[in-house]
């Protein structure tokens, strides 16, 4: 019974296809807005709380913090570029439909398939482009897409050189003056030391401020 109705319902056109499909991405551009909106937010207490523990001299925690920060700014930029990517779609999917009027069907587009494929390794949107990937399959605008592997690039080891350069950079921004009154062989050796509860009451207070910002910056960043 069930495929004899799917069989009786009538197919949607082309432009109903793609206004249903513009309006999603454009809700998903909104909830990306939005995401990048609480990450900056939160970036901005990281900042403040990293200007203080470089007043204190701590600078194992000043380091973590900014490793955080760094992460962080990395998947502000992958969310602008997920964006991007979401809008190229919908420009591509208006001139399939252009191309459709005239043919009388939507055709396959190699870049919206290219887009897609991108899209369904970047952790935020793997489960909203497997729909997309199916939908469009179904409307014949791309051959179907099998891609599990997930983008983990942000944590890989290959890059913790870099990142160790961009904390470096980040203190140096942040901290700032604090941070180049320290003698250059006190700095250095006191930025290679892992953040780390101090003995008394107030560095048990730093650290515990530490990790909830650390964790706040994770959930936002989820």
């Amino acid at each position: 019974m069930e495929k004899m109705k799917n069989i009786l319902k009538p197919k949607p056109n082309p432009q109903q296809l793609l206004r249903d499909w513009q309006r999603r991405l454009r809700q998903e551009c909104r909830n990306i807005e939005r995401q990048i909106r609480d990450i900056q937010r939160e970036e901005k207490n990281v900042e403040k709380s990293i200007k203080e523990a470089a007043k204190r001299n701590d600078m194992g925690s000043a380091k973590a913090l900014a490793k955080e920060l760094v992460r962080s700014k990395r998947t502000v930029n992958r969310l602008y570029e997920n964006k991007a990517q979401l809008n190229s779609i919908s420009m591509h999917l208006g001139e399939s439909v252009a191309i459709a009027r005239t043919v009388g069907h939507l055709s396959k587009s190699a870049e919206v398939m290219k887009l897609v494929n991108n899209l369904m390794k970047a952790p935020e949107m793997a489960i909203t482009m497997q729909e997309f990937n199916k939908e469009m399959t179904k409307a014949g605008v791309i051959e179907e897409i099998v891609n599990d592997a997930v983008d983990t690039a942000l944590d890989s080891e290959d890059i913790e050189e870099e990142i160790e350069e961009e904390v470096d950079r980040v203190l140096t921004e942040i901290a700032g003056e604090t941070a180049a009154q320290l003698p250059e062989a006190v700095r250095k050796e006191k930025l290679k030391q892992p953040a780390q509860a101090l003995g008394d009451a107030e560095g048990a207070d730093d650290e515990e401020d530490l990790e909830e910002l650390r964790a706040r910056l994770a959930k936002v960043r989820s």
